[in-house]
């Protein structure tokens, strides 16, 4: 068994995430279900969910970087940022040109977001509850390739773009009940 030794700012910064942990995974699966009603066609539902995801990754990056100052620099949490914020704005355009353009706009977030979680994760290891993280983050990055990939298919879909967003949902499930240690407060 290990023992955290957990600091009043790993201990907020943890019980904040938690909260946003179990959050994601309640929207992660929500979504999905949703996007596997629409996976095969463009029409309006689609393309708002489409757009939606990674606008609410900014939300919880906004909010994640927030509590993170207190444990370190939420550099890589303003790149995810960014990059979320640029991959709303391509979907939306992209989903004009059709599903492949957009499982290229889509595998290309999840390579460079899954690669920042990555590394957001391993900065995080002292906290606990950061290698469900970790290994999405790197899962993140070859569903990416994948998604590249498969927009070149005959008749490309955006069912695995849905099924995407359930492991991640799961693992920020596995990540926040694994973060209750550190989120306690130590007298």
């Amino acid at each position: 068994m290990s023992t955290i030794a957990a600091s009043p700012g790993i201990s907020a910064t943890a019980s904040t995430l938690r909260r946003l942990y179990f959050v994601r995974f309640g929207f992660a699966i929500v979504w999905a279900l949703a996007m596997f009603t629409t996976a095969s066609t463009l029409g309006p539902l689609a393309v708002t969910l489409l757009v939606l995801y990674p606008l609410f990754d900014v939300a919880a990056a906004i909010i994640d970087a927030r509590a993170s100052r207190a444990t370190g620099s939420p550099t890589l949490l303003y790149v995810n940022i960014a990059v979320s914020l640029i991959t709303a704005v391509g979907v939306a355009v992209a989903c004009a040109s059709g599903i492949p353009a957009v499982l290229r706009v889509w595998g290309a977030w999840a390579v460079v977001a899954g690669a920042v979680q990555l590394l957001v994760g391993v900065t995080r290891r002292k906290m606990g509850g950061q290698w469900p993280m970790i290994i999405s983050g790197g899962i993140s990055v070859l569903a990416g390739a994948s998604f590249i990939l498969g927009a070149s298919a005959a008749n490309p879909t955006l069912t695995n773009a849905a099924g995407y967003a359930i492991p991640g949902g799961i693992f920020f499930l596995i990540s926040a009940f694994r973060l209750g240690r550190a989120a306690r407060p130590r007298i």
